[in-house]
């Protein structure tokens, strides 16, 4: 196996160019799981550890900026009042996977498991990618092909992922068989846009990959007292809400948990999420 170590993102690209089969790998949590278990056996990995633009953050003019290599340890302590994203960083495995495992380690693998994409895609974030001729910016919806499958071409490489910030509060929130080192049977993104008067809600593990719950939104969108936050969502809605957004979900059985099992869930953290985002909300005005 050859080790292709680029100390820079210009070096990354060209050999991304010359060694179209490399795999790419920055922690390596998902990728080496596959190689000592003999399920991948790359002829070439190409290392990005050491190319610090990759980790690099930024938050300019109501946009932020997330590069591949941000580790979720330090998007936890760094972006606290991202509190999606951060609550979605600290449920990653164990505090040494944190230490390791990197936001575009998610977006690579693509899996509808992966904890920070509900937060994500309920974000509105473009994945930007980039080859040694190119950039280019696709929406998350566009990105996720498929279960582990994304819209990467060969020569291209995760530079990381962009998004207008949210002026609402939001919550993630997942459930699985322990409360560390655990993969998420179903996980929830909620985030409120006040300014926007919408709600955006995303899903992870329960459909083959990461989806939004459009009719949920809309039914909160219209049932919010905007102008008065003070007045409480009628309890109708709220179980409306959250049935729509189990009605989403399209899961599987398989041996973390039933499909049933994974609608139940999502339908009650979902009502718990849309009640504690609106708590936090009218705690703000």
């Amino acid at each position: 196996m050859i080790g292709l170590t680029p100390d820079t993102l210009e070096e990354a690209l060209a050999e991304r160019a010359a060694h179209p089969e490399a795999v790419a790998i920055a922690g390596g949590t998902d990728l080496m799981v596959a190689v000592n278990f003999g399920r991948l056996r790359p002829p070439a990995l190409l290392d990005l550890s050491r190319v610090d633009v990759l980790k690099e953050w930024r938050r300019a003019n109501g946009r932020m900026s997330l590069g591949a290599g941000a580790t979720f340890a330090r998007i936890a302590r760094e972006l606290g009042e991202l509190r999606p994203l951060a609550e979605a960083s600290r449920s990653v495995g164990s505090p040494q996977i944190r230490n390791r495992a990197t936001v575009g380690g998610n977006l690579g693998t693509a899996s509808p498991a992966g904890d920070s994409l509900p937060v994500l895609a309920a974000y509105d974030a473009e994945v930007v990618v980039a080859s040694s001729a190119r950039e280019r910016r696709l929406p998350w919806n566009e990105f996720f092909i498929g279960p582990k499958r994304n819209a990467l071409e060969p020569d291209e490489l995760i530079l990381g992922v962009e998004w207008n910030v949210v002026d609402g509060p939001g919550s993630f929130a997942k459930v699985g068989t322990r409360n560390a080192m655990v993969i998420a049977i179903a996980g929830i993104c909620v985030q409120l846009d006040p300014p926007g008067r919408n709600v955006r809600v995303a899903l992870g593990s329960v459909a083959p990959k990461v989806v939004r719950a459009p009719e949920a939104e809309a039914l909160a969108a219209e049932t919010i007292a905007w102008d008065e936050p003070d007045r409480p969502l009628p309890a109708a809605a709220a179980a409306e809400f959250a049935r729509l957004v189990a009605q989403a979900a399209t899961p599987i059985d398989d041996v973390r948990g039933s499909a049933a099992y994974r609608r139940h869930a999502v339908e009650v953290l979902a009502r718990r999420e849309l009640e504690w985002v609106l708590d936090d909300w009218r705690t703000a005005c």
